[in-house]
């Protein structure tokens, strides 16, 4: 992870002096980079979740995108589109979901082994698509920031984990499963911020579960900070 930062302050570097060495001389606007990195960490929860899913500590999200950058003409605004990975983590207390069960809808039901952890992870191939507004038309690595978009995700991977001990010794519990998760998810997202970093939050839209698998209320909900080299 520290060597993933450090690719990631390098890269962001190198589109600052880019981006501050790429300017028209004519009416001194800076030519942006095309093409950017964007870092996402941040707190994941289950919005409208029932109260019979004990869901307990700090959920974890990573998203990961590259993207390109079209700017519209040369004004302050510009689209965005790229491509990345969304991940989530969502902790349990004193429970855990029944994933070997034969019954069509996920059950939430009391831990039968005494975990220390026991999380439900999911991860996605994600498409985000951004209309950005930047206030510093020479240099857009500097200045405030503001982008409103959606990001259209396909499910690629979920499981459940949980840890515990056993005479001593450590055991991990880990079952695959994508059954009754939706195959899809959209969500709306927003973000703001001051140069190279910003606050972001999403909002899925569509349920996480499919229709009969599970309850249909929850929508994941995300709130983190942003590295970005736009």
């Amino acid at each position: 992870m520290k060597y993933l930062f450090l690719a990631v302050f390098g890269l962001l570097l190198g589109t600052r002096a880019g981006a501050q060495s790429n300017k028209d001389k004519k009416d001194g606007f800076a030519m942006p980079s095309r093409d950017y990195v964007m870092i996402q960490i941040g707190y994941d929860s289950w919005n409208s979740a029932p109260d019979s899913i004990n869901i307990t500590g700090i959920g974890r999200a990573f998203n990961a995108y590259i993207c390109y950058d079209f700017p519209i003409q040369k004004s302050n605004f510009s689209f965005a589109a790229g491509l990345g990975i969304g991940t989530s983590n969502i902790y349990l207390k004193n429970q855990q979901v029944v994933l070997t069960d034969t019954t069509a809808f996920i059950q939430f039901v009391p831990e039968t082994q005494d975990y220390k952890k026991y999380k439900i992870s999911t991860a996605y191939v994600e498409a985000p698509f951004e209309l950005r507004f930047f206030s510093n038309k020479e240099n857009r690595n500097e200045g405030f920031k503001a982008a409103l978009g959606l990001k259209v995700g396909a499910l690629v991977g979920a499981h459940s984990k949980g840890k515990r001990t056993f005479n001593s010794k450590p055991i991990i519990e880990k079952i695959n499963t994508k059954r009754y998760l939706d195959t899809w998810r959209y969500a709306m997202t927003l973000r703001l911020g001051y140069g190279n970093f910003s606050v972001y939050g999403v909002y899925q839209l569509n349920s996480l579960f499919r229709a009969g698998s599970g309850p249909e209320s929850i929508r994941p909900l995300q709130i983190g900070i942003c590295l970005s080299g736009l």
